[in-house]
Order: C-alpha cells, then sequence, then structure tokens
C-alpha cells in the first residue's frame, strides 16, 4: 500500500538485522519506481497470488496470459511453476502453451522460471513416473536421495553460492549480496554437469550435495529453484534485478545498504522460527486471533469470552516485520462442511499475502470432501486449490489425517489413492500437504504394556510413571483416537505428507518448553521435516529443542502475541548458539 511501513523491532537489539529496515527501503524503492509490464503465465497450479502481490510491489502492471501468442509477444514472461512435474506439464500441452513457451526461450525473449518453472526447462523429471519437459536446458530432475541422511522435502532457507564461491556472491545482474539466503520448497532436483555447466548461475548445497539453485542461459532467460516472492525483502530486490537488470540491481543494492551485519554470518540451512496464529470468530462473530491453554480458548471467570490477542491480518505483518521465517494461520471456528465457504478466513489469506512474502500455511477444515450450501461437492483437491489461489503455500491436515492413517493401518498399510493427503500431493507436490498433530501424553505404569511406540517421559506422571506414549486426537483435541503420534507421523509420510506439525495438548500455552521426547521420538521416526509446536516461554527454550531433536522448524503462538519474547530475540540466542539462522 501507499502508507508507511510500521516498525515493529526491538531497539535494544542494535546488532541485529532489522527487517524492518529492509521493508522500509524496498518501500521506499517501489514506491519511486515508475510501472513496469510483467506478463504471468498462470496456468492453474498452485498459489500465484505472491507472486502476483511481489510484482505489484515492484510496481509491475501484471496481466495474465491468455493464449499461445501472449507468450511470444509479452515484453517478460515470468512462469511461477507451482506443484507436481506430470500436471504441470499436462496443464501447458492442454492449453497449447509449451511450444511456445520452448520458442520464447530460443529466441532469448526475456524469461524469470520460478521452482517448479526452472525444472521444466530441463529435459524430463523422475516426479510424476517419468515425465519428459521443455528440453532447453541438458539434465533429468531426480530426487533427493534417502542416503543423503537429510528431511526431504527440502524446506526452508538456504544459501547459495554462484562459480567463485565467494563469501559474497553475485546474485543477479549487478546485485552481490554476502550469504545470501532464500527460501526452497522441493523434494526434486536438477545438478550441474558437463553438458549444463554454462548454464548454472548459482547452486546449493543440501545433505552434502549440490544442486542448481538458478540458471542463466541468457543474460534475458534466468530461471531460480527458490522463491524469491517468499524471500522477504532479499527476495523481492533479488527478484528487481532479474526482471530489470537496468535499474533493478541499483534498487535492490539500496534495499540491501540498509542492512545492519548480523551478530554471526551463518550458511547452510537455517531453523525455521515460525509464528502461529489461532484464528477463531469471537461471540459477536469478528474473526480474531485467540491462543488457548492446553486447547481452551475462552478466558476463565464469568465473561467466559473468547480471548482476543488481535486481528490476524496485522499480526501477520507484524511478525513478518520482525523476521518470522514463515506464518501459519489454524482457522479453529466453523465452516467445517465447505471451508470454501469461509470468505472471511479467505479474505484473511489475500489480504495477508499482499505484504507477507515469507511461506504461508493455512489448516482447519480442511481434508475429506467439502459440501457447499448449494450442495455442490468438492473434493479435497478442490477445497486446497481456494486456498493456494487465496494466497497460502501449504495447507495442513489434522482430523482427516487421522482417519487416512486408520484406514491405511487396516489396508494392510496400503496406499490406495483415495485419501486427502495423497490427492492433494499428487497434484500439488508433497511439500504442499502438512499433517498437524495433536496427541495427548498417556503414562504408562511399571510393567504395563502400552498399544503404541513408548519413550521416557519429559515430565514424570501423577503417580511417579517415567514412561509415557502420545494418543492422537481430532476435533480439536476433543476426541481420543486409537492411534499413537509415531504410527501416524509414519503413515501420512507414506500417504504423501511433505511435513509433519507436531502439537502436544498437555505443553499448550504452559510456557515450560517444548515436549523433547515427543518430537524426538517422531522426527527419528520419519524422514520428512518437523515443527516442534506447544510450550515454548522463552528463546532458549527454542535453542534447546532444535539441539536435542534436530527438528527443522519450532512454532510458537502466545509468547508473541503477548510481547513477552520478540522473534529477533529467539534468533539472536539461537546465532549464539551456533544454529544457522536468517
Amino acid at each position: 500500500g501507499g502508507g508507511d511501513v510500521l516498525c515493529h523491532h526491538e531497539a535494544d537489539m542494535p546488532q541485529q538485522t532489522c527487517a524492518c529496515e529492509l521493508l522500509k527501503a524496498a518501500h521506499n524503492v517501489v514506491s519511486a519506481n515508475a510501472n513496469k509490464q510483467a506478463l504471468l503465465l498462470d496456468y492453474g497450479a498452485g498459489n500465484v497470488r505472491s507472486l502476483r502481490n511481489a510484482l505489484k510491489k515492484l510496481k509491475y502492471d501484471v496481466t495474465d496470459a491468455n493464449s499461445p501468442a501472449d507468450i511470444l509477444s509479452a515484453p517478460l514472461l515470468v512462469f511461477p511453476g507451482v506443484g507436481s512435474f506430470g500436471p504441470a506439464i499436462e496443464l501447458l500441452k492442454k492449453k497449447e502453451y509449451a511450444p511456445y513457451l520452448l520458442e520464447r526461450l530460443q529466441e532469448g525473449k526475456p524469461f524469470l522460471g520460478i521452482c517448479l518453472g526452472m525444472q521444466m526447462l530441463f529435459e524430463g523429471s523422475e516426479e510424476s513416473g517419468g515425465v519428459e519437459g521443455l528440453g532447453f536446458i541438458k539434465g533429468t530432475v531426480r530426487r533427493f536421495p534417502d542416503s543423503l541422511g537429510v528431511p526431504v522435502p527440502h524446506i526452508g532457507w538456504n544459501t547459495v553460492r554462484d562459480a567463485n564461491g565467494a563469501e559474497v556472491v553475485n546474485v543477479a545482474p549487478g546485485l552481490d549480496v554476502p550469504t545470501p539466503r532464500y527460501y526452497f520448497v522441493h523434494s526434486y532436483r536438477a545438478v550441474a554437469e558437463p553438458e549444463n555447466q554454462s548454464d548454472v548461475a548459482l547452486t546449493c548445497s543440501y545433505g552434502n550435495t549440490e544442486f542448481v539453485a538458478a540458471v542463466a542461459p541468457t543474460d534475458d532467460v534466468r530461471a531460480v529453484q527458490f522463491h524469491p516472492e517468499k524471500s522477504g525483502a532479499l527476495g523481492l530486490a533479488t527478484l528487481n534485478a532479474m526482471l530489470s537488470p537496468a535499474d533493478g540491481a541499483a534498487d535492490a543494492q539500496e534495499i540491501l545498504s540498509s542492512m545492519r551485519p548480523r551478530a554471526k554470518m551463518t550458511s547452510g540451512l537455517a531453523k525455521r522460527v515460525i509464528a502461529c496464529l489461532d484464528v477463531r470468530a469471537n461471540d459477536s462473530g469478528d474473526l480474531v486471533v485467540t491462543k488457548g491453554d492446553a486447547y481452551d480458548v475462552r478466558e476463565s471467570g464469568e465473561s467466559g469470552g473468547v480471548r482476543n490477542v488481535g486481528k490476524p491480518v496485522e499480526l501477520a505483518q507484524r511478525y513478518y516485520e520482525q523476521g518470522a521465517d514463515e506464518v501459519t494461520f489454524l482457522n479453529i471456528t466453523g465452516f467445517r462442511e465447505c471451508p470454501t465457504e469461509d470468505q472471511p478466513m479467505l479474505e484473511v489469506l489475500e489480504k495477508s499475502s499482499e505484504n507477507v512474502f515469507v511461506p504461508l500455511t493455512v489448516g482447519g477444515g480442511i481434508g475429506g470432501v467439502g459440501k457447499s450450501t448449494d450442495g455442490t461437492v468438492l473434493s479435497p483437491v478442490e477445497v486446497a486449490a481456494v486456498y493456494f489461489r487465496s494466497g497460502a503455500d501449504k495447507v495442513s491436515i489434522g482430523s482427516d489425517a487421522v482417519r487416512a492413517a486408520l484406514a491405511y493401518y487396516e489396508r494392510g498399510e496400503r496406499c490406495e489413492g483415495d485419501t486427502s493427503i495423497e490427492q492433494i500431493s499428487e497434484v500439488y507436490g508433497a511439500q504442499a500437504v502438512v499433517v498437524s498433530i495433536d496427541p495427548r501424553r498417556q503414562y504408562v505404569a511399571d510393567g504395563q504394556e502400552a498399544p503404541f511406540a513408548t519413550a521416557e517421559a519429559s515430565r514424570v506422571g501423577p503417580n511417579g510413571e517415567t514412561t509415557c506414549w502420545w494418543q492422537c486426537t481430532t476435533e480439536g483435541g476433543r476426541k481420543l483416537q486409537p492411534l499413537g503420534a509415531v504410527e501416524l507421523a509414519r503413515a501420512v509420510e507414506a500417504l504423501g505428507a511433505g511435513e509433519i506439525l507436531l502439537n502436544c495438548i498437555d505443553e499448550d500455552g504452559q510456557n515450560n518448553g517444548y515436549d523433547l521426547a515427543l518430537v524426538k521420538q517422531v522426527k527419528d521416526a520419519v524422514s520428512i521435516p518437523v515443527i516442534a509446536s506447544s510450550g515454548a516461554g522463552s528463546p532458549g527454550h527454542f535453542v534447546e529443542v532444535f539441539e536435542a531433536t534436530n527438528c527443522s522448524a519450532a512454532l510458537a503462538a502466545g509468547i508473541f502475541h503477548r510481547g513477552e519474547v520478540a522473534i529477533e530475540e529467539v534468533k539472536a540466542a539461537m546465532e549464539n548458539d551456533g544454529l544457522a539462522t536468517r
């Protein structure tokens, strides 16, 4: 918008990079730019709203490709590939875009591909059973091998390097950045080979293997594996420099000049700090952010009203400005039959994506079959599509994931393609599907057998028990299910989930720290990323869970909402401990 960018940064932390300063500089740059033209190749898959908003923020007039001829005539084409390789290629062919896109590339007309939009430039991919690509760049896109011993998908903020291997990296024409870190989310990657080496501009390391982070076959044809539109102010600066080399680099340098050096510069995949907003309607019908204790969101006493800690759009932007690596919205109110009719929640996503350029996840009522008030039945893919088009990058599935896991075990651990996890993952990729697990601790007395995997408890039980297991729940923690947290995690990974959001009802709102035993047990049981949630009360709790469990991310809500801990304080503690931090 045209107003001033608000700063919520803590003034007593002078050595930390202030995200607010970066955002103010970006705001000043884009406010001064004259509008430019960009054609967006939106073929109907995934979240392109965020890219559209990023281009608008950079003062581009954005139009959509409506015909194959548009692809050839546009002064600048941006191709935001989102989802799975096979369905994306099929959509391009169905719309008859593929040959025109290849012709544009061969003519060297200005082009930027993002994520899957880069992968589809290669000859093919192992994804979707092996599919041919456009063949503009030599090589095949392959899955990260399990032998690397790292979570797949590769999700999060990782550093890139150029051919020189220097600490200061040339990320775009005229734009040199020290230890640049961007947001990646993918399970498949291209690698540099003798046949494509001259096209590779940037690389990234994950699991001790190098993969292609960006290509630049010509000065005007570029593509990146990371998401600049989801990489904060640095991402916007990079996007501007890549799209408009003549003036974008100078504008980007103005943004970067406002950065103050961090206390420690770290490289590699960063541990993520995620701000969570539990959103529901209060008793007056207004959508608010709330926070519960053990999932109870109502105030104690006579009023008993829904606890209100702020407005969702304002809080999302505040946490983005403070440096949150992701923002998660969990819709804990109505519209369970058909969340696509929850217009207030969709508007929260739409408005947040206008100014929040980090990944957004939304959960609540997603999964199963939706049914609108007019009787229209919507598949899980159609329900997810509405959220993606509204600005979400990932959807979080809760209760329906438990039902899917129970069916999976009843079938003898077979995947039959009929669950919401499988269907959404097939179309949008595993990285778009998060499963939220809501377990309660169940203590086991000495000599007693437990129905599911046990571990040494983080907290001693009421009768001195030291062993426990964690029982899964549905319906917001209200209904216990015959399934353990570890068993649920293994099942949803097999079904195609790309990430696990691991809560603990017993620790929710207690500020005593994460349930380390639970997080470690689940993390060790699966190969996909795990987000620790519930119980954070201090910056040290984040450091503790990362060191004790090696989880990929940690989420918090109440301590941020109440202003007890700032996100910058958390990151300062992580840096001081030597953890890779954005």
